[in-house]
């Protein structure tokens, strides 16, 4: 068996060994684990409207796009029904 010289080294190791790894990890975290650009700039974000004009402006935006989106989607549609009934023999 080893001796009272190895019992030393191994508890030196079993406490070095974590307190070393937390300090590696510990020290420097804002350059070793980050990400540039990582959140938006406030510019980039969205803005949540307060006053009563502004809720009125962007519920006005979202109506606008929502029957554009749903014009477009029933052209679409119309699209898809014309290019099946192509393929069936035209509708007879």
């Amino acid at each position: 068996m080893g001796g009272p010289n190895l019992e030393v080294f191994k508890f030196g190791m079993y406490i070095m060994f974590p307190i070393a790894i937390m300090y590696y990890y510990g020290t420097n975290l804002d350059k070793r684990f980050s990400v540039p650009d990582f959140w938006p700039k406030p510019e980039q974000t969205n803005r949540i409207p307060f006053e009563k004009e502004e809720i009125h402006n962007e519920l006005q935006r979202l109506r606008q796009r929502r029957l554009f989106l749903r014009e477009k989607r029933l052209e679409q549609d119309k699209a898809m029904g014309k290019r099946s009934e192509e393929e069936n023999g035209g509708g007879s």
